[in-house]
């Protein structure tokens, strides 16, 4: 046993001395870029180029889940985050346990007007047995004021397919129908991108949306036929590059929250 308890110490020691003597090799550096490579088409960068700029570093959103609200990235601007409806006017809606609720005094729109985007909107269905089609938990979100994305409960609710959640309304049905049960919380995540129109008010390249419901896509890049309209053909008319976002007040108590916006 003594001459065990002896050898511990020197193994010890033997460790440290093959330590010592074997010190980490320096990890082998990859290359940063070439100077040698083709050109890309349409592009002053080369493949791989050494000096063609790196994107800037953001923190990402929190996703949210019906119990807890999530939060915007680090470069969005946060349209609402249940404390204030700072960032609109019109109404006001009813504020409450960080959610804003329609209550019949009217659309609301955003103080700041927006054109290309990324909107993050999250958004509930009141319970109503008694209501059907059109009549149940109908709001909408409109880009630019005029372009709208259907909010609507589309659970077990039938109505016109143009007409249900998550379609450019009057013109296009979602791919696929989403819709969480009644009482949920809702997400849509859609990339915007607004018409434009010459110097003389003349349509350039129409606006196109893609949207996705609960995370699946239901609207893959469409060109949309106008501005929204009920039960006739929309037609575009020369605007401005950005304009407000718009709530809309359809007389059910949709309610909202987690809603910001990046810039494109």
């Amino acid at each position: 046993m003594r001459s065990l308890l002896l050898a511990l110490p020197v193994l010890g020691l033997a460790t440290g001395v093959l330590v010592a003597l074997s010190p980490q090799e320096p990890a082998e550096q990859g290359p940063v870029g070439y100077e040698d490579t083709p050109q890309l088409p349409n592009s002053e960068w080369r493949v791989h180029d050494k000096f063609r700029p790196v994107p800037d570093a953001i923190v990402p959103g929190r996703p949210s889940t019906q119990d807890q609200v999530g939060s915007a990235p680090s470069d969005a601007i946060v349209l609402f985050d249940g404390t204030n409806l700072g960032a609109w006017e019109g109404g006001p809606w009813q504020l409450e346990g960080g959610v804003m609720t329609v209550n019949g005094k009217g659309d609301i729109r955003t103080k700041q007007g927006f054109g290309d985007c990324q909107l993050h909107v999250e958004w509930r269905s009141p319970d109503e047995p008694d209501r059907s089609s059109q009549g149940k938990g109908n709001s909408g979100v409109f880009l630019m004021g005029r372009y709208e994305i259907q909010v609507l409960n589309s659970y077990q609710n039938r109505t016109y397919a143009d007409g249900q959640a998550a379609s450019l309304y009057g013109q296009k049905p979602p791919d696929v129908n989403a819709t969480l049960p009644t009482g949920q919380w809702q997400s849509y995540d859609i990339i915007f991108r607004a018409p434009r129109f010459d110097e003389e008010g003349a349509l350039v390249s129409p606006a196109v949306a893609t949207v996705l419901h609960n995370g699946v896509l239901v609207q893959n890049h469409v060109e949309l036929l106008g501005p929204t309209s009920h039960r006739s053909l929309p037609k575009y008319r020369s605007h401005p590059e950005k304009l407000p976002i718009k709530l809309q007040d359809h007389g059910n108590k949709v309610s909202y929250r987690n809603i910001w916006i990046r810039e494109l």
